[in-house]
């Protein structure tokens, strides 16, 4: 199961560059966490200011 990026998002793009396997992308209005490329490693959820970043 992969993280998802829920409406709190505030677009900022501190989450992208700490993926491993590239899969977060800027969405319109957020980003998008690609759940095929999405390996649940949790990088990316420490770097959110805004905690957008859930589990599944």
């Amino acid at each position: 199961m992969s993280h998802t990026i829920t409406e709190s998002c505030v677009a900022c793009g501190a989450c992208a560059p700490e993926c491993p396997v590239e899969a977060i992308h800027e969405g319109d209005p957020i980003y998008r966490i690609d759940p095929d490329t999405c390996i649940d490693c949790g990088a990316c959820v420490d770097t959110c200011p805004s905690e957008a970043i859930i589990a599944g």
